[in-house]
Formats: C-alpha cells, sequence, structure tokens
C-alpha cells in the first residue's frame, strides 16, 4: 500500500490543491491527513470540503480544536494566529465545524500511527523539535513508524542511531511530514510524504505552487500581513 500523509494545510487552498494534483500521479491508495487544515489562510471551506470529500483518515490538529472545539485554546496562540482563528471560525459553515469537531486525536493501520502533534498526549499539543524531543516519545506508543505534523518542519527520527536516508524495518521511527501550506523550514514548497507499506520506504516530496495567490487572498480577506508574507519565504 502507498500512502500519501499530507498535514498542516492551513487554509490554503492552492497548495493543497497543488498536492492533490502530485498525489493523482504517485500511485497512491490511501491519504492521511494528519490535521490542521484551518487557520492562517484564506480558504479554510474550500480546504475543508476538498479533505471531506477526498480523505478518508483525517486527525484532528491543534488550530481545528481551537476553531471547532475549544475557542479558550486560542489564547495561547500568537495574535496573529488567534486573529486568524476567530476570522475562520466566523467563516465556516456548520457542516466544516461540524466535521471538524468529529475528528479523533490518533488513527492506527498498517502498524503506523498518525497523529498531529505528538503520541505522548496528543491533546497537549507537543512538539517534537529534536532527536532527543522524539526518543522520550517513542515510549507512549507501540506502532512501527508515528507520522506527525505540528511544527511545519520535515524530518526523520529513528529510535536509535541516525537516519541515513532509508528506513530499516528493524528500527522504529518517528517521521514528521512537514506542512503542505505554511512550511517553516525556509523552504515555501509545499511538503508532504509518501509511504510504501510493501517495499517500507519514505519520500519527501516539495513542490511549488501558486504562493503568489494564496498570499494575496490571505490580504484580500484582512488578514494579518505577517501571514501573507511569511508563506513566500518558508518561515
Amino acid at each position: 500500500m502507498r500512502i500519501a500523509i499530507i498535514s498542516d494545510i492551513h487554509s490554503n487552498l492552492e497548495a493543497l490543491t497543488k498536492a492533490f494534483e502530485i498525489i493523482e500521479t504517485k500511485n497512491i491508495d490511501e491519504i492521511v491527513c494528519l490535521g490542521d487544515i484551518v487557520g492562517y489562510g484564506a480558504n479554510p471551506n474550500e480546504c475543508v470540503e476538498l479533505i471531506r470529500k477526498r480523505v478518508k483518515y483525517v486527525v484532528m490538529g491543534n488550530h481545528d480544536y481551537a476553531v471547532a472545539v475549544d475557542p479558550t485554546e486560542l489564547f495561547y496562540f500568537s495574535s496573529h494566529a488567534r486573529e486568524s482563528d476567530l476570522w475562520t471560525r466566523e467563516v465556516l459553515t456548520k457542516e466544516n465545524l461540524e466535521f471538524l469537531k468529529s475528528l479523533p486525536l490518533t488513527i492506527s493501520f498498517k502498524n503506523l500511527l498518525f497523529v498531529h502533534s505528538a503520541p505522548a498526549q496528543p491533546k497537549e499539543w507537543e512538539y517534537i523539535f529534536t532527536e532527543a524531543q522524539a526518543r522520550i516519545q517513542f515510549q507512549y506508543f507501540n506502532e512501527k513508524i508515528c507520522f506527525i505534523g505540528h511544527s511545519h518542519l520535515p524530518g526523520v527520527f529513528p529510535e536509535k542511531g541516525t537516519y541515513n536516508g532509508k528506513i530499516d524495518k528493524n528500527i522504529r521511527y518517528i517521521i514528521n511530514v512537514g506542512s503542505v501550506g505554511q512550511p517553516r523550514d525556509g523552504d515555501w514548497r509545499l511538503c508532504f510524504g509518501i509511504f510504501d507499506t510493501d517495499t517500507w520506504t519514505y519520500e519527501q516530496i516539495r513542490s511549488e505552487y501558486d504562493v503568489e495567490k494564496a498570499s494575496i487572498k490571505i490580504i484580500q480577506n484582512g488578514l494579518p500581513e505577517f501571514l501573507a508574507r511569511r508563506i513566500l519565504v518558508g518561515v
């Protein structure tokens, strides 16, 4: 089975549409979304509806949770994130809000775990930036690989040793697939992952998309200019 794992779309319709175009060319059997469909960008309804239509397995992200479940979580966000999520909460349709509210925190199949933030306490929205932080998390799941998003920083963390570009079946991993709609690793191109359960291989995908259009729409909708600028440079 070939699985495309996308995460952190953040209402970026141009990036999500391009990601789906790429997925259609990759002989994919299943798509998994690791959450944060909304927040920051200008097209929350369109992005949620595309995910509802095309993705069978979806977990909840912290922006999805703050918008659809508990708006008090917004107090922990930056001012730009808070402003965009309050706007998102106002413009989302009832159906799309209910969809976000219904999402689980984790999904597991094929000896793979899928979670937005971290396996230890998914609802605490912890970040995994380093190998040391990742290795603490291995005691909290039993699957061979845990796929995450949340930090917008792609990376592969083995339980032991260092990652050499190949997935070893004898080693467990935490893999951050990066962000479709708002990369923060200095590369503005959309990012997601493809995992093959038959060959046990992982491929990271990067692609250009119409980032200028996505940026302009953020400003046109009265959202913070900072959010429009950051997607142009990937920070």
